[in-house]
């Protein structure tokens, strides 16, 4: 199974945005909580790589790494 990064950021109005860096192209998705954010984009990404094969577009490979350090 193919895993893609997802990053997650917290809005100034308390909401929360995520995207996937290693899939061009795949939306932002939004939600009020960090959980309904997670949940919109475990649609999102299945849903664009369906996309990308029935357009004949190559899916990407996974390339970024996440590391935290803490400070």
């Amino acid at each position: 199974m193919t895993k893609y990064r997802i990053i997650y950021e917290m809005a100034e109005d308390g909401g929360w945005a995520a995207y996937s860096p290693d899939l061009p192209g795949c939306c932002i998705a939004c939600g009020a909580s960090r959980t309904e954010a997670e949940r919109l984009m475990h649609e999102a990404i299945p849903f664009h790589i369906e996309g990308l094969r029935e357009a004949g577009i190559q899916v990407p490979a996974p390339y970024r790494l996440v590391e935290s350090i803490a400070a």
